[in-house]
């Protein structure tokens, strides 16, 4: 059942990206923020009264951090959305596990001393080629985009993921010191609202598009039920076996954003393009099982 609940939220996700790439001929990726954790803090304010769960912390500046760099990886991820092919943007943004497993390297590399005595960490060359193979993949899918002029939205995608993954690691901090789920994404839904409004004050508001306007409201409403589904789903995988397969159906996000890119936009993507992308999801999956392997017992975290 935890397989269905992870396919269930990644096609709320992909989902709200289609809303999103709606919403931004009206508003700039500041105010999809804004109003994307404003929609937020409502539905998770009522999720939190229906669990009993107390949003007091006793751990305000980590969830300030888990925001800052929350704010940044979905900022420019709706800002590649707007810019890029559907399945290129949401393929960009699930390189988070590829950087995880980089970051993952080097710090056992920075902590290795050559000697007779302290060989290089285990499955350190396995995981440098996921990165390698990732980041190949990277420049397949990007190339199409070159052709587009779409370099710099192409880049701020990347830099997504890499600021994702640095979320994923603040929230697995979280939980290790106790913080409930709903309290760690309310307080990223504050936070969103709060850095969207101020980045909105400089980048300007939009004019009222309209009844278009209202595309606004399902991307709040299935975020917080693609978190909501992601969330159920790796409560429900009790072996890390299962936890597993939740972390890699995720990337069923990919191919849904691709069906809703062709069937709605358009969108057209060359054989290196799918090439890429199966490349990226591939060194993803192969990421997560070595780092499950490397440390027994870890849980990926829900993203954002």
């Amino acid at each position: 059942m935890q397989a269905l609940w992870m396919v269930l939220a990644a096609f709320l996700f992909a989902s709200m990206s289609v809303c999103i790439k709606l919403a931004s001929a009206y508003f700039n990726a500041a105010e999809l923020v804004f109003y994307r954790g404003l929609i937020g803090i409502g539905v998770l304010w009522l999720l939190a009264r229906s669990q009993r769960v107390v949003l007091r912390t006793d751990y305000p500046w980590m969830h300030a951090w888990r925001s800052v760099i929350g704010v940044t990886a979905m900022g420019a991820w709706f800002y590649a959305i707007g810019q890029l092919p559907l399945a290129t943007a949401m393929t960009l943004n699930y390189m988070s596990s590829v950087w995880i497993a980089a970051f993952f390297v080097g710090g056992a590399l920075l902590a290795w001393r050559p000697s007779p005595s302290a060989p290089l960490p285990a499955l350190q060359g396995p995981l440098v080629l996921t990165v390698l193979a990732g980041f190949v993949g990277v420049v397949m899918v990007l190339r199409p985009s070159l052709d587009q002029n779409q370099m710099f939205a192409g880049i701020v995608g990347l830099l997504s993921g890499m600021a994702a993954a640095f979320a994923y690691l603040q929230v697995v901090t979280l939980s290790r010191v106790g913080e409930p789920e709903t309290r760690t994404v309310f307080f990223f839904a504050v936070g969103s609202t709060l850095a969207g409004g101020l980045a909105t004050l400089v980048m300007g508001v939009s004019d009222w598009p309209g009844w278009s306007g209202l595309w606004l409201l399902p991307i709040g409403i299935l975020a917080s039920g693609g978190q909501l589904c992601m969330t159920r789903a790796y409560a429900s995988a009790k072996t890390q076996r299962g936890t597993l397969v939740v972390a890699n159906l995720q990337y069923s996000g990919i191919v849904f954003a691709a069906l809703y890119g062709m069937a709605l936009f358009g969108d057209k993507t060359p054989l290196l393009g799918w090439v890429g992308m199966a490349l990226i999801i591939s060194s993803g999956i192969a990421a997560t099982v070595l780092r499950a392997r490397a440390a027994p017992g870890a849980t990926p975290a829900p993203e954002e």
